[in-house]
């Protein structure tokens, strides 16, 4: 071999070498992926490591099993539309001016002011989508690809809000959109989960060379049920756990897709509920478990929701953790995990909960205190072990709940002053208010920090820190 051949071969050598070498370096200082699957209508008690019953949610198990499960985790309010602006902003929902659960004649949504999670992760050059239920607005203007999302695959609110409701037919067509395109009104539902699923898939494979977030909010099991074919009648439960059990096969759809390319290691998936069970709805509804009430109220059991989750090397395996910690910490723990800061220019409410769910030593809850908000009053205050009820009016069943897609009624009922400590008394049975005059002092201080900043319509204040959501061009 002549000298100048064995130098261009040296030279191809080493250029190889240091192009591996680079290629090395970039995929260990590459930020984590991160995929989110957000669940409608899950109660506390509804997958396995929680205490379901009646069916099976292995790839779930598994994914605590793995990693850590938090049994005091809370979503920052007990209904839809407010419990997604939470999550996506970081921000109790009164902060960012959406409420309740927004339907097809809203003429608001979510606005374009707030920084939402996936274009934090943008900035840090995330591949963003989501494939399931949006509920933050469904005009153009509000739609995800406006909000972050590179891709955008489902329906823009809840899945009973269809012609065929069972107890109201006055809504539209649903309409099932891709991008900004409706492409089928009414669809079948039964193939949802499945639809959702394959394409977060198709999404994780696509950019399998760079970080992602991949949020996957399932329509279900928020009534009206449906559950495909293949896992139809496969539960002792009936048709709620064949639809629960649909979802960890998609749950273990995607944990199968990141082992086979080898994204495993690098990549933190989470589990979650955007708030309890709807009770009314009887064999079709979750279970809260030991908790108090459920969706629609500001009890545990309509906030108090599962949480799990996995990053294999960076969560320990198989831990519970006990602190506080709830959907509004998603945003700063994911923003930080990603290398990014969140705007000091807009303020949000969540902590950062990383050193919580990585079990690092001595850690504890970020949180001082959390608020419990229904529309815009201020229900009930949190700080440590002790929870503190205002006088409020909360729906609760009237009798036995109702069956097989059909809704049993409500009744207002009301609670006085109320003091819990959830160590001692989980199910907030026993009002312990007159005893500990000192910490309902000290509650009822903490209350007027929210109602300065966020306002209570019980007390008639406005809040001074409450931003407008965006209303649609007339």
């Amino acid at each position: 071999m002549s000298s100048s051949t064995m130098s261009r071969t040296l030279t191809i050598a080493i250029c190889g070498w240091l192009a591996c070498w680079s290629g090395l370096a970039s995929a260990a200082d590459r930020p984590p992926n991160i995929v989110l699957v957000f669940c409608d209508d899950l109660g506390y008690a509804d997958i396995g490591s929680f205490g379901a019953q009646g069916y099976q949610t292995p790839n779930l198990d598994r994914l605590a099993a793995e990693g850590v499960r938090c049994t005091d985790f809370h979503v920052a309010a007990a209904v839809c539309s407010a419990s997604r602006a939470a999550l996506m902003t970081g921000c109790y929902p009164q902060r960012v001016g959406i409420l309740g659960a927004l339907g097809p004649s809203s003429k608001h949504g979510i606005a374009q002011e707030e920084k939402l999670l996936p274009e934090y992760l943008k900035e840090r050059g995330y591949a963003t989508a989501i494939f399931g239920k949006w509920h933050l607005g469904h005009h153009p203007q509000f739609l995800p690809q406006k909000n972050g999302f590179d891709r955008y695959f489902g329906l823009p609110y809840s899945n009973d809000m269809w012609p065929k409701h069972p107890t109201a037919r006055n809504f539209p067509p649903l309409p099932l959109i891709d991008g900004d395109k409706t492409i089928e009104h009414d669809p079948d539902q039964t193939q949802l989960t499945t639809w959702y699923t394959e394409r977060a898939t198709k999404f994780i494979e696509d950019h399998a060379q760079e970080p992602f977030f991949v949020y996957v909010p399932h329509s279900m099991p928020h009534v009206p049920l449906f559950v495909s074919e293949k896992h139809r009648g496969k539960s002792e439960r009936g048709l709620f756990g064949d639809v629960i059990m649909e979802i960890d096969w998609s749950v273990g759809q995607i944990l199968a897709t990141l082992k086979k390319l080898n994204l495993d290691e690098n990549t933190l998936v989470m589990f979650t509920s955007d708030n309890g069970p709807w009770l009314s709805y009887g064999n079709h509804a979750g279970s809260a478990g030991i908790y108090r009430e459920g969706k629609g109220t500001t009890w545990d059991g309509g906030h108090r929701v599962p949480f799990v989750a996995r990053w294999p090397g960076k969560i320990p395996a198989g831990k519970t953790c006990s602190e506080f910690c709830s959907t509004i910490d998603v945003l700063p723990t994911c923003v930080k995990l990603a290398g990014g800061m969140v705007s000091p220019d807009r303020k949000i409410d969540g902590q950062d909960a990383w050193p919580i769910w990585s079990s690092q030593a001595g850690a504890k809850s970020a949180h001082e205190v959390f608020y419990y908000y229904w529309d815009t009053g201020l229900d009930a205050v949190r700080s440590g072990d002790w929870k503190l009820h205002f006088p409020h009016a909360y729906r609760s069943l009237t009798g036995a709940p109702g069956k097989d897609g059909l809704p049993a009624g409500y009744t207002q009922a009301k609670t006085e002053l109320a003091l819990f400590n959830l160590k001692d008394d989980p199910s907030e049975k026993t009002n312990v208010a007159e005893a500990n005059p000192e910490v309902v002092a000290r509650l009822k201080k903490l209350a007027e920090v929210a109602r300065d900043d966020l306002g209570d319509s019980h007390m008639k204040r406005a809040g001074k820190n409450r931003r407008p959501a965006d209303k649609l061009a007339e």
